[in-house]
């Protein structure tokens, strides 16, 4: 079986046995079809599946029929159902397995950090999105296309909320903050004023805005009452979409598991796990919330193992436990 996890940032595969064993795996860049195209993409996928066969021993260069049993691919920017029947019919088309299945990255958090294809996930990384899923395949999910399908949120749109804070603070338009003036230390500038400039001139790339996040993480520490607002309307975001997908899958006054991940919230940053923990508890008593760091590749393989399994191919609970303790080793 062949496992993958494409995100923005990185891309992981891993060449499974249907008993747990993993035989190679491979790392590279982040899978952006919005800007290789899905062919430029698959490509970079291409590249990877080869290293990982290599690593195990296998030559796949000459055409020898499939290398694996079933493609389980968890894919950034596959955030609708017409867009994962496209990557599907894409990678199908490759010939790396009989069967192949794709699904939106965040299915892969969500496996990883569950016992059984039973839960919730929610990942708050660079962006916000949230999944669900029970054994019977049905799902719950949102577009995730960013403010125009609702969303707020993740690293990109808190920078953006403390840039914005921060230069109307500045210029008279909004309350005092001292995310402002941190701001302004933060890139070494004489103000946030002067550190959006400097982006917009390109002197300070957009991508850094990123480290504002933790920024604001310690002027909330330190009391700011902006900065507090801002963590606390980022937990509300996080447990509303936690919330809806639990009740529309009938979880929501059951035991279930709600999968928190993402640089945002692996971070554990003690306010905003509060305020999460705190307002989950309030509409879900039952939820069970756990912030994992496992690698999402396994829930990948996991995700494999549960179709091999399906299909009295193998992938049962010891191979699952197999493939978690392969990855363990390698960490």
């Amino acid at each position: 079986m062949l496992a993958i996890d494409a995100g923005n940032s990185k891309t992981d595969v891993a060449l499974v046995t249907a008993d747990g064993a993993v035989l190679g795996t491979a790392r590279g860049g982040g899978f952006r079809p919005y800007l290789t195209g899905t062919d430029g993409a698959i490509d970079g996928l291409a590249a990877l599946v080869a290293e990982a066969a290599a690593e195990a021993g296998l030559d796949i260069s000459g055409g020898q029929g499939p290398l694996a049993t079933h493609v389980s691919a968890c894919l950034a920017n596959a955030d609708l159902p017409v867009e994962e029947r496209e990557l599907q019919q894409a990678i199908a088309a490759r010939g790396w397995s009989r069967t192949t299945v794709v699904a939106n990255d965040t299915f892969a958090l969500l496996r990883a950090g569950t016992d059984a294809p039973r839960g919730v996930a929610v990942v708050c990384g660079a962006g916000i999105n949230c999944v669900g899923l029970l054994p019977d395949g049905r799902t719950a999910r949102f577009p995730a296309l960013g403010q125009i399908t609702g969303d707020w949120g993740g690293g990109g749109g808190i920078s953006l909320e403390v840039m914005w804070s921060s230069t109307r603070a500045e210029d008279g338009r909004g309350e005092p903050t001292a995310l402002a003036g941190a701001v302004a230390a933060h890139f070494g500038l004489a103000s946030a004023s002067a550190v959006a400039e400097a982006v917009h001139l390109g002197e300070v790339p957009e991508g850094r805005l990123h480290e504002l996040v933790p920024v604001l993480f310690r002027c909330a520490e330190e009391g700011d009452p902006t900065a507090v607002q801002l963590v606390e309307r980022q937990a509300e975001e996080i447990v509303a979409l936690a919330s809806v997908a639990l009740r529309r899958l009938g979880l929501l006054d059951s035991a279930a598991d709600v999968v928190l991940g993402g640089g945002v919230l692996a971070a554990r940053q003690p306010l905003l796990m509060d305020a999460v923990l705190t307002r989950l508890a309030a509409v879900a008593p039952l939820a069970q919330p756990r912030v994992v760091t496992t690698p999402p590749v396994v829930g990948a393989a996991l995700l494999g193992l549960d179709h091999l399994a399906s299909a009295s191919l193998g992938g049962g609970a010891a191979a699952q436990d197999a493939v978690r303790a392969a990855f363990a080793l390698r960490d």
